[in-house]
């Protein structure tokens, strides 16, 4: 069954008329297609580029397909119709075109250092099978891979580098070299910094990125994905941290309190920013909206900015076409203007996955 959606359609700010059939959108009228729209503002389907359907709450890998489901369906309900997942411990190749599941981008599993992660997260490897640990995750993902670049180093007592920079540059040339894009975790100065200079093509977090690193991320079209909500947890880790590591919880407050800054810097710097939420472990999942809230709130971003990185320019950067002739039929419908109000974003009116109506 065709279905027909008429709107504002974003980002061109012109009245169409879009039919689905199938999982493909026409603008070639369908006869006895349904209306499932016919008013309102339309999007691409949102993107949630950070976030985990394999871990389990209390940051543990989730034990059967059944339970990553569950949580992908609550990021769909949201509105989120492709998640990037950032390294998952429980492979699930599987789930990648279920019809019912957002399209699923993966990075296969966290690349670490030993006993520098979250327990049973990652693989944890020495410096020396760092590269060879990249090319086996390439295969098990489908177009990424994780690094981990920093953690807290318990001997320093404070944030450090994962391996050497030659192990972590020749991490990123292994993903390159097998055809797939390298994603980093950092949260300090000197590994984000590290990572960029080796090419690595996103940076998860950023909480460290200098002014200076901007520029150059941007001259590189390096990507930021901020998630802005799981930074809001750091008051908590530095208090949990505090007794035996005062230096290292100091050092994460800083970072908390300074972050909508750098996010601003890099905002204005042209440096491309997508939304991510990190959910998974800590954070719930379905709060894509409100990681948009908060990169306009506090990063500064114009709506129009936040709209394109939570859904057209998203989508594009993951390979995945917009609301155009022959493109995919994912789209959500907002009752209002979401440019007016970014609040609107919080509650969908229509949408559609793959040409089936969600909501």
């Amino acid at each position: 069954m065709a279905l027909h959606v008429r709107g504002v359609v974003l980002p061109d700010d012109e009245v169409r008329d879009l039919w689905l059939v199938g999982d493909r959108i026409t603008f070639t009228p369908v006869a006895d297609a349904v209306t499932i729209a016919d008013r309102g503002f339309v999007l691409p389907g949102l993107v949630d580029a950070h976030c985990h359907p394999g871990i389990a709450p209390g940051a543990v890998p989730i034990g059967s397909l059944d339970q990553a489901r569950e949580l992908a369906l609550i990021d769909r309900d949201a509105g989120v119709l492709t998640i990037r997942d950032a390294g998952s411990p429980y492979p699930y190749p599987e789930l990648e075109e279920e019809p019912e599941l957002p399209r699923l981008v993966r990075a296969g599993q966290h690349i670490a250092p030993p006993k520098r992660y979250l327990r049973d997260i990652a693989v944890e490897v020495e410096a020396a099978d760092v590269p060879a640990t990249v090319t086996a995750q390439a295969r098990a993902g489908n177009g990424w891979v994780k690094l981990v670049g920093d953690w807290i180093d318990r001997g320093l007592g404070d944030l450090a580098p994962s391996w050497d920079p030659a192990t972590m540059a020749a991490a990123v040339e292994a993903a390159h070299a097998a055809g797939v894009r390298a994603a980093v975790h950092t949260f300090s100065e000197s590994a984000v910094e590290i990572m960029v200079r080796a090419g690595v093509d996103s940076v998860e977090h950023g909480t460290g990125v200098s002014l200076d690193l901007v520029d150059e991320m941007a001259r590189r079209g390096t990507a930021l994905v901020p998630t802005m909500i799981n930074i809001d947890t750091f008051g908590g880790i530095a208090e949990q941290a505090r007794g035996r590591f005062p230096g290292y919880a100091e050092h994460m407050l800083a970072l908390r309190d300074g972050f909508p800054a750098v996010v601003r810097a890099a905002y204005e710097a042209g440096v491309p920013i997508y939304v991510g939420t990190d959910a998974g472990g800590g954070i719930e999942h379905g709060l894509a909206a409100q990681e948009m809230l908060l990169l306009h709130e506090r990063a500064g971003m114009s709506t129009m900015d936040v709209l394109a990185a939570a859904s057209w320019r998203a989508r594009e950067w993951l390979g995945f076409p917009g609301l155009v002739e022959g493109g995919l039929a994912d789209l959500v419908v907002y009752g209002s203007d979401p440019r007016a109000d970014l609040r609107v974003v919080q509650a969908p009116d229509r949408i559609v996955l793959r040409g089936r109506v969600v909501r």
